[in-house]
């Protein structure tokens, strides 16, 4: 099976597929961007694949939701896992950390260290904006210009590229944890045990209706199906048109959660079911 994951090797993501899967019998596919990572398994490229979608410290990671609810309608939601993730102060060499020029990382890295940025680096450091956390830590080790530069990545990542561990732990919260979905095509159903969980988005044109939004979330609650999760994002259509992200407790075979959903249907312009799925423990 082949398997697509947000690359280079030794991504936060790369290291949540090795954790979570046998990855012995799996032809893992690196991908450049997690958008190219969802469109993978919509082209056919991947059978699978592994895609952040939340994090505990920075929130939802937008590019995962947009593409399934935009361009991915026959990509589905078909499992997850939650994966710790513990930021490195990674350089080619052992260096004080007064010598550091520019710190290079992807932005969410950067956001999640922003207090050990500030408050350990030398005022002015360059943040530099990378694809990845092992993009940056490769170009960390590849790096031949003036300056000095570090990295903040993972420790798979630094032994991949040949790099030393100044710091570990360097995040600003303890417990740092990011959410990761496996995607499949649509349609095809996971083994049904355990708990589950169903994501849907919605909108519609009676948005702008005093309480349209609590009649929509209604038809959950009267059922007694619990939401562990709401969100809204632009629909790219100008302000005020959103679309609604909602997780919640169940499978869609369940007779409370396919009620509440077709109740929904009543009141939504475009009702996307994005999957139900096993979840850990």
């Amino acid at each position: 099976m082949r398997v697509g994951y947000l690359g280079p090797e030794g991504t936060f993501s790369h290291e949540a597929v090795l954790s979570d899967v046998d990855h012995r019998e799996l032809e893992l596919v690196a991908q450049p961007t997690i958008y190219d990572t969802v469109m993978a398994v919509h082209e056919g490229a991947v059978e699978r694949a592994l895609v952040p979608i939340e994090n505990s410290l920075e929130g939802s990671v937008n590019t995962t939701l947009d593409t399934l609810a935009g361009e991915a309608e026959d990509v589905a939601i078909a499992g997850e896992v939650v994966h710790p993730i513990r930021h490195c102060l990674i350089a080619r060499n052992p260096m004080a950390l007064e010598d550091i020029d520019a710190i290079v990382s992807h932005p969410h890295a950067h956001a999640q260290c922003a207090r050990f940025i500030r408050a350990e680096l030398r005022e002015g450091v360059t943040v530099v904006a990378a694809a990845s956390t092992a993009d940056a830590v490769r170009r960390v080790a590849e790096h031949e210009g003036g300056g000095t530069w570090a990295a903040l990545g993972n420790r798979l990542s630094a032994e991949i590229y040949e790099c030393e561990v100044i710091r570990a732990g360097v995040e600003d919260v303890a417990g740092n944890e990011t959410r990761f979905v496996w995607l499949a095509p649509a349609g095809e159903q996971p083994e049904r045990e355990g708990r589950w969980k169903t994501s849907v988005v919605f909108w519609g044109v009676g948005a702008d209706a005093p309480g349209w939004l609590v009649r929509c979330l209604s038809e959950f609650a009267f059922r007694g199906v619990n939401l562990t999760k709401i969100e809204s994002r632009p629909r790219r259509q100008g302000l005020g048109r959103y679309m609604f992200f909602v997780d919640l407790e169940g499978s869609e075979r369940d007779a409370p959660v396919a009620e509440a959903i077709a109740g929904l249907h009543q009141h939504a312009e475009e009702l996307r079911v994005l999957g139900s799925y096993p979840v850990p423990g």
